[in-house]
């Protein structure tokens, strides 16, 4: 084994101090949440010192095909998390599409330079009489 692999080999390491026990409840249809209740490290609850977090877990299809996703539940109970579910998923959904425009956005305002990365002349360099393109 070489001296690199000896080092990452420390380097991975659980927070003892952040363990959380995870259980998953799923109505087998539309989804499933994650409900991640915080522990001390001899397995014991930890509910003093950290709050449970639940996570909603749901696919989406696009023209790609199903894509997963996961989202935050702000929620006291799973109770509370299986009825906040619709809402937080719609909420993500939202952030997401935004996100998407705004990196479209930003894709369709970046400027071509000919001759480089992307440019319509290639490593070679622009052609004579090449035009700059704006994208």
């Amino acid at each position: 084994m070489t001296a690199p692999e000896d080092a990452s080999k420390e380097k991975v390491r659980l927070n003892q101090n952040n363990l959380y026990k995870e259980e998953t409840y799923s109505d087998l249809a539309v989804g499933s949440i994650r409900q991640l209740s915080p522990v001390k490290p001899n397995g014991e609850p930890d509910e003093k010192s950290r709050k449970v977090i639940f996570l909603g877990q749901t696919q989406i299809y696009s023209q790609h095909g199903p894509l997963p996703i996961q989202f935050p539940i702000e929620a006291k109970n799973l109770q509370q998390a299986i009825e906040k579910f619709p809402e937080a998923l719609e909420q993500f959904m939202d952030k997401l599409v935004e996100e998407a425009k705004e990196m479209q956005r930003r894709e369709q305002s970046r400027i071509i330079v000919p001759g480089g990365p992307g440019g319509p002349a290639g490593p070679a360099g622009p052609g004579p009489g090449s035009p700059i393109i704006l994208k």
